[in-house]
């Protein structure tokens, strides 16, 4: 009797994880179905707008004089720009800003340095605190990782001619996407989003969001739908939710483009996808009631419930990593004919759509996308590797659990012989990898299991979780030791040069 509540149980989250990856091929289906919205300039701005640029950073010192030099150099009228260098940090990123602020300044440009002696709100809280005091009619916002193209505000100020239009959005690229295997596999996750569901939800009507960087407000749109807020981790969602409530529209550029650098730390990685999991279901606890009962269309209603909770689907797939076992002990039971009209299209249903997905994406931004057909089957375990991580920030969201926001390190990585190892910054591990090797020793008992009572159609669903466990866990274990040894090789060295007294002294 267990043993079929265990099954019962499967099913019930393999259908909703079903649903949640089905979901997919229609995104696809509004991508193609609606190429003929692609939002096109319906005239001109009388006369140019004063802009300000927003530029939040906290502790950054690798990529802050980038950032800052980058913003500078886009071609805007002088007169009418102003930068703002919102810095919370409390390292020596502080003073490097200040110094490329300085130099800035004499050059003439209009440029101000914001320090906060504290984090209240973090990045929303420093974006709101510069809020204040900008002088511009348009805001733009830049996270440290990005570098602005010098063209961007000439490409996309003109799109608000349309008074309606209250936020522009640009798409993602990547200045080291093919600097490791976790990069590339980063890179086509990413472009999943942007490619295919912001132009898809944009095209045909539905809400989209603002990514919390590389895109340009109306100051009125923040200001009517209440401002920056901080009580979720994902203020640029909440934001772009509440504003597109009050009725201002959203425009997605999908071929104006904003270079930024992807984590080639894979602990960074993790609590980014963690933060950004926890932020949208926070999100969804907000603002998803108020979503339903509005008068906006059922298309939109349908969809912003799947966009804001899409990352309930990880903690799904962790419950579906665990009952695999008692599933595959049921399966014996029912035997073959049951067991393959059952959970096996369910599977390749689901495994196929991710894929498809993905490869629809790469298809539209890259001529060599049939290179990146490898890459798809470690796309599907990354992803499944990734539950246990994103698990734990979808539940601290359902059951309100504060967490500071924790930034994504940067490391001015732009090309293959950029090293980060010996820098400063480091994402943190935490317990959470200890369940990634259960979970992949668990998959490689799983396999023997399936082969032993030959449940051989299994075995290459089996495979794609093993690999995804143990890849996400074995890196990053890999990547605390290799900094560890490189750290203490540095530590030596200095023995080395210093002697005891300098070493107290310092």
């Amino acid at each position: 009797m267990l043993l079929y509540l265990f099954l019962i149980i499967y099913f019930f989250v393999l259908f909703t994880v079903f649903i949640y990856a089905s979901h997919r091929y229609y995104m696809v289906y509004l991508y193609y179905k609606n190429q003929k919205n692609k939002p096109l300039l319906k005239g001109k701005l009388e006369r140019l707008p004063r802009v300000t640029i927003q530029l939040p950073i906290f502790n950054e010192m690798y990529v802050v004089r980038r950032l800052i030099t980058a913003s500078c150099d886009i071609n805007y009228p002088i007169e009418l720009l102003d930068i703002q260098v919102l810095d919370d940090s409390t390292d020596e990123t502080a003073v490097i800003a200040q110094e490329c602020v300085g130099e800035f300044q004499k050059k003439g440009y209009d440029i101000q340095y914001v320090h906060r002696d504290n984090r209240v709100g973090f990045k929303s809280g420093a974006l709101e605190n510069g809020l204040r005091s900008a002088k511009g009619e348009f805001i733009v916002v830049f996270d440290a990782d990005f570098v602005p193209q010098k063209e961007i505000l000439k490409k996309t100020i003109h799109y608000f001619a349309d008074q309606k239009i209250g936020m522009v959005q640009t798409r993602w690229t990547y200045l080291n996407r093919d600097y490791s295997f976790l990069t590339k596999i980063q890179a086509i996750m990413l472009d999943g989003h942007f490619v295919i569901e912001h132009t898809a939800r944009n095209w045909s009507g539905r809400f989209f969001n603002f990514n919390g960087t590389a895109g340009i407000w109306r100051r009125e749109a923040i200001e009517t739908a209440g401002g920056w807020q901080h009580d979720t981790l994902t203020e640029d969602l909440d934001l772009s939710y509440r504003s597109q409530l009050k009725g201002w529209k959203f425009v997605f550029l999908k071929d104006e483009t904003s270079p930024s650098e992807i984590p080639v730390d894979i602990n960074a990685f993790k609590s980014q996808q963690s933060r950004w999991a926890k932020g949208s279901i926070q999100t969804a606890k907000k603002l998803l009631l108020q979503i339903m009962k509005s008068d906006l269309p059922l298309k939109v209603k349908v969809e912003a419930f799947f966009h804001l909770t899409n990352n309930v689907s990880y903690l799904l797939m962790l419950l579906l990593s665990l009952l695999m076992y008692p599933s595959m002990i049921a399966r014996i039971n029912i035997g073959w004919f049951q067991m393959l009209v059952t959970d096996v299209p369910f599977l390749i249903v689901a495994t196929v759509g991710i894929s498809f997905f993905y490869l629809c994406s790469q298809r539209e931004a890259y001529k060599d996308w049939k290179t990146r057909l490898f890459y798809m089957p470690m796309l599907m375990s990354l992803g499944i590797g990734l539950s246990v991580n994103n698990a734990k920030g979808v539940l601290e969201a359902l059951f309100n659990k504060e967490t500071e926001f924790t930034r994504t390190p940067k490391y001015k990585i732009e090309e293959k012989k950029d090293s980060w190892v010996g820098k400063k910054y480091r994402g943190e591990i935490n317990s959470m990898v200890l369940l990634e090797l259960f979970l992949g020793i668990y998959f490689t008992f799983n396999i023997y299991f399936a082969y032993a009572n030959k449940i051989y159609v299994s075995i290459p669903f089996l495979v794609i979780f093993q690999v995804g466990y143990f890849y996400v866990a074995f890196l990053s274990l890999y990547q605390v030791i290799l900094r560890g040894i490189f750290s203490n090789r540095i530590a030596r060295y200095i023995i080395s040069k210093w002697n005891t007294e300098d070493i107290i002294t310092a």
